[in-house]
Formats: C-alpha cells, sequence, structure tokens
C-alpha cells in the first residue's frame, strides 16, 4: 500500500495492515520460476519433437511443418484439457504452461466445457471467447500496426515476394 494510501487509515487499520502484511506467507518466486521454465521447456521440446516428426517422415520442409505442429500440440491440449490433466500441470507449473500456444487452448476449451450446460450458442460458443477473445483482438491489432510500420519503413516489400 503506498504511503499516502496510508496516511488515510486510522491507527488501528495501519495496524492491521502491518499484521497482515508480517503474517503473509513468503512466495518461492525462484522455485516458482523454475517450474514455469521447466514446463514451459518441456512444451516446446515436444512441439520441435512434433516438427522433427513431420519433416522427417511427413515430407515437409521446416517452414511448412510449423503448421501442423501448432495444430497437433493445439490437439494435445485439449485433450489433455479435457481429461482433466492440463489444469493439474498448469497448477504446479504456473506461467510455464500458460504462455505457448497450449495454455491459451487450455482457456478456450476450459471455458467450453464449463458452460456447455447452457447450451452450445450462449454457453460454449459465448463463453468461450470471454477470455480468449480480447488475446485475439490484440493479437489482430498489433499484428495490423506491424504491419503498417513495415510498409511505411519497406515500401518496396509490399506486395509479397
Amino acid at each position: 500500500m503506498s504511503n499516502s494510501n496510508k496516511k488515510q487509515l486510522t491507527k488501528t487499520q495501519q495496524e492491521y495492515q502491518a499484521l497482515a502484511k508480517k503474517r503473509e506467507p513468503s512466495r518461492p518466486v525462484l522455485r516458482n520460476c523454475i517450474k514455469a521454465f521447466v514446463v514451459g521447456g518441456t512444451i516446446s521440446i515436444i512441439g520441435q519433437a512434433i516438427q522433427d516428426m513431420f519433416v522427417r517422415w511427413g515430407g515437409f520442409d521446416k517452414k511448412e511443418a510449423s503448421n501442423p505442429t501448432v495444430a497437433v500440440l493445439i490437439l494435445i491440449s485439449v485433450i489433455l484439457t479435457s481429461l482433466g490433466v492440463y489444469d493439474k500441470i498448469a497448477q504446479w507449473a504456473g506461467a510455464g504452461s500458460a504462455v505457448p500456444v497450449t495454455g491459451f487452448a487450455n482457456t478456450m476449451a476450459s471455458a467450453a466445457i464449463e458452460h456447455r450446460s447452457e447450451g452450445l450458442v450462449l454457453g460454449v460458443g459465448g463463453k468461450m471467447f470471454k477470455l480468449s477473445g480480447p488475446v485475439i483482438v490484440f493479437g489482430t491489432v498489433a499484428a495490423f500496426v506491424v504491419g503498417i510500420v513495415h510498409w511505411i519503413l519497406n515500401p518496396g516489400a509490399a506486395g509479397g515476394s
């Protein structure tokens, strides 16, 4: 709490704030960072292995293999979410499971599963994008802005290859 807010509190409220702060459990920041790094890294390694399989056995080049790799990671995430496994991983790993595309798929699948009793349109369709909608909008707007900046700074590069 900032000093200006403390001045507005009574003496009893300030004492309570101090007591609450003293009794608040410390957060294991280093341990949480290590867990997030390990899980996020493991998800990335799995993604790389899937991409390598598409290149080796699917006849794709590296660039072509990226789209089906993301699709497979999303499929795995949705399956693990529907089985209740991904939530346990996320509970343990924290941000490590939320950052990759699998976390985004988990968010959408969780909302769809949670609200399926409300119907397909208003439940699943409406609630599924409640949390992920802002992410989609931000990504779209950010891509548009970056494209415009790129077009202004590199006018000869417009129009593709």
